[in-house]
């Protein structure tokens, strides 16, 4: 019999590449999971978000345990402690079972003289572990999230910083979105209980669904054929605000992976849409989706600071643009991105924001809608972001969303509602 891989040791290069290397979890574990059999994927995302969700954590640990940190060469056995400590505090995996699999890591790391230490470490936790976790409640990294963004959501949110932190650091929800082509998202309701798994709609998003419990796509009543697609509440607030309409032009710009793509089509099936991304390896995504559910769009790579590149002197009706953000609204469902940002990303990340609405204004026909929309909680992002192109720009109109002064609508991670994410409509005066 063929030895199953060792999940730890995958777990722990994982971890090492999204911190050392600063590369995406969502790029670096795909390839990892073809390693390992079926069963063993879900344990191996397990693990690596939650190490990564609670990194600071788990660092803090290392550093009582440890006189010195692994350096250079035996690095990824730093990681490889994590994941052991990781799977003592938050699985319910046998500590002996824990343990065993983390000590033979090592063996699979080709640092088998290491296995002493590293099981000494991980027991000499387990005797401290109470004085341990009491000390960490009271130290500046119990929040689970980088000081700089801490101080950040502090100024912004004073009275609701602590709920976001919170929030940010739990498992997500499971929202998906009912095809209204098929099915009204209550006759779709029926079949997933018909099914045996619970689902709750959501009182706002016509088309959103939670579940009670995730589970595999491949569960749910008609995936394949395009029935229901995986996608959380908030991103599904972008559609009632843009109000698609047959026969209308519509550039979906900042499009990939497609999920919003596809809401457009759902709610306007007789629309002309484009939908535009600068990264042309995430396109593929766009095309998968569209395949899956049967639809047709111009897709195109393409920078939005630069349109006469991709947009043949067309203009549009309606503009979804899902701007490049700090992704701070999703970190629970990509914990990587409270290590991989860094505090001079935001006000980097406004200036290509301010370019892109800048550049595609002129594309908006007069009378046309423009949504700006970001997954970010971050006002530099949003809110202000907003109010400073609202100031400069005398044919922009707010509307349904917020003042002049207060632009937009901004959503808040919540356990049973969707990710931080904003929203701010404006229509071109005629």
């Amino acid at each position: 019999m063929t030895k199953s891989p060792n999940i730890r040791s995958l777990t722990a290069q994982a971890v090492e590449q999204v911190v050392e290397k600063g590369q995406s979890l969502s790029n670096v574990l795909p390839a990892l999971q073809q390693k390992v059999p079926e069963k063993d994927k879900a344990l191996l995302q397990e693990l690596s978000f939650g190490v990564l969700r609670t990194l600071s954590q788990l660092e803090w640990f290392i550093g009582k345990l440890m006189a010195r940190p692994m350096t250079g060469k035996q690095r990824t056995l730093h990681y490889l402690i994590m994941v052991g400590l990781y799977q003592l505090l938050y699985t319910r995996i046998p500590p002996h079972a824990a343990l065993a699999e983390t000590v033979e890591g090592a063996v699979v790391l080709k640092r088998p003289q290491l296995k002493g230490l590293i099981n000494g470490v991980l027991r000499e936790f387990q005797r401290q572990q109470e004085a341990l976790l009491n000390e960490f409640a009271q130290h500046d990294s119990r929040f689970l999230h980088p000081s700089w963004l801490v101080k950040r959501l502090r100024t912004a949110y004073p009275a609701q910083w602590e709920e976001i932190v919170e929030a940010n650091n739990q498992r997500p929800p499971m929202w998906l979105r009912v095809n209204r082509q098929h099915h009204s998202r209550d006759a779709w309701l029926a079949l997933l209980e018909e099914s045996g798994i619970t689902g709750f709609p959501h009182s706002d998003y016509p088309d959103a669904v939670r579940l009670e419990t995730p589970v595999s796509v491949h569960t749910l009543p008609g995936f394949e054929q395009g029935w229901v697609t995986v996608q959380d509440a908030s991103a599904q607030g972008c559609i009632p605000l843009l109000d698609p309409q047959d026969g209308e032009d519509i550039l979906d710009l900042c499009a990939a992976p497609g999920g919003k793509t596809t809401h457009i089509l759902e709610a306007a099936p007789h629309a002309n849409v484009m939908a535009v991304d600068i990264d042309e390896q995430r396109l593929s995504r766009v095309y998968e989706n569209l395949k899956r559910l049967g639809m047709t769009a111009t897709v195109k790579q393409g920078d939005g600071r630069y349109p006469q590149q991709w947009c043949e002197n067309k203009q549009f009706d309606r503009i979804l643009l899902d701007a490049p953000c700090s992704a701070t609204g999703v970190i629970r469902r990509h914990p990587d991105i409270k290590w991989l940002r860094r505090d001079r990303d935001i006000s980097e990340l406004a200036a290509l924001q301010s370019q892109i609405l800048d550049a595609i204004w002129p594309l908006l026909k007069p009378g046309g809608t423009l949504l700006y929309a970001t997954c970010s909680v971050l006002p530099e992002e949003n809110t202000q972001q907003v109010a400073a192109f609202l100031k400069r720009t005398p044919d922009a109109q707010l509307t349904l969303t917020g003042t002049p002064d207060s632009p937009g609508i901004q959503n808040l991670p919540a356990s049973t509602e969707g990710d931080g994410f904003f929203y701010a409509k404006l229509l071109k005066k005629a």
